[in-house]
Parts: C-alpha cells; sequence; structure tokens
C-alpha cells in the first residue's frame, strides 16, 4: 500500500497565530519603540545642553574645540532628527486595522529603520568620532605624547566597541522582532485568503 505523502501534506492543518496574542505583541513592539524614541531623544538633547554648558564654563581656547563641539551637536540633531521619522511610522499602528495594513506599516517602517541603520548611523558615528577628536585635541595637547595617546586610545576603543559588537547586535535583535511580527501577519493573511 502506498502512502500519499502530497495529499496527506496537503490536508494537515496548520493552527493560525493567535490574533489577540498577535496583537499584544505588536502592542508591546509599538510602545518600546515609541518609549526608545522619547529616551533617544532626552539623552541625547541632555547631553547636548550638558555639552554646551562645557563650552560656556570652561570657554575652551582653540576653534579645533570649538569645531568639535558644534560637529558632535550637529551630529546629534540629525540623528534625532532621522530617528524621529519612525514615531509616524509607528503612531499609525493600532488595532483596527487590516492584516494588510499591519504589514504594509511594518515593512515601511522596517525600510526606515534600514536607512537609520546603514546611512544614518554611519554618519552620526563618523560626525561623532570627527567632534570628539577635535573636542579632545586642547586637552591632549597639554598631556604628555603617552597620556594623549591612552586618551585617544581609551576614546577609539569605546567608539570602536559600540561601532563593532553594540551596534550589529541591536540591529540584529530589532531586525528579528520587526521580521517575526510579520512574518506571523503574512501566516495570518495567507490563511484566511485560503478559507
Amino acid at each position: 500500500m502506498e502512502t500519499d505523502f502530497k495529499n496527506l501534506w496537503q490536508k494537515q492543518t496548520v493552527s493560525p497565530p493567535n490574533m489577540d496574542e498577535l496583537l499584544s505583541r505588536l502592542k508591546k513592539f509599538k510602545n518600546a519603540g515609541l518609549r526608545n524614541i522619547v529616551v533617544a531623544n532626552i539623552l541625547l538633547l541632555a547631553t547636548s545642553i550638558s555639552i554646551l554648558w562645557i563650552w560656556y564654563y570652561f570657554e575652551p581656547q582653540f576653534i579645533s574645540t570649538k569645531i568639535g563641539i558644534v560637529i558632535t551637536i550637529l551630529a546629534m540633531v540629525v540623528y534625532l532628527f532621522s530617528y524621529n521619522k519612525q514615531f509616524s511610522l509607528l503612531s499609525k499602528i493600532d488595532n483596527t486595522q487590516t492584516n494588510s495594513d499591519y504589514i504594509q506599516n511594518l515593512t515601511a517602517l522596517k525600510n526606515r529603520q534600514k536607512i537609520m541603520e546603514t546611512k544614518m548611523l554611519s554618519l552620526y558615528f563618523i560626525m561623532l568620532s570627527v567632534g570628539i577628536g577635535l573636542y579632545m585635541y586642547e586637552y591632549t595637547s597639554r598631556m604628555t605624547g603617552l597620556w594623549a595617546a591612552v586618551a585617544y586610545g581609551v576614546t577609539l576603543s569605546w567608539i570602536g566597541l559600540n561601532w563593532f559588537y553594540m551596534r550589529p547586535k541591536i540591529i540584529k535583535k530589532q531586525r528579528a522582532k520587526i521580521d517575526e511580527l510579520i512574518r506571523k501577519f503574512e501566516l495570518v493573511s495567507e490563511q484566511l485568503s485560503g478559507e
């Protein structure tokens, strides 16, 4: 007796994702995304204000220090301007949409995140590195060569750790979350269209 595996495979039932659980996960994802935007704005604005206070209080003498401060603050402003564009994409997501709307909004958010992860984060790190390097010059020029090298070494190591270790880890985690949500909504859409 032969077994028709193809026929058996097609007859199997795949349980669709629980829609309430899926919407709950989507809500958590949305709230976490909105919270991250608010926290990033607060931290980078507070950092910019602190840097401006340092400029005012310590009155740097070198033009390189002043240029470094301006580039560093500009890096933060440019990054926040681009990052805040995700707010409108996250705000569009609510519990009254269709599956195709969820997929479309999540895909648009994923594309926005991809721009942030590649172009904007690269620009941010380059500007931040140049700004910090210029800022440090005035103070490291007063140190011995060894201590100046240590100061730049520690700073570059911290930037390198963030660029080569933390950034890829965070990107991978963000992509996995949004990809899973998109996949689940696509599964629901396929099952609804197949009925």
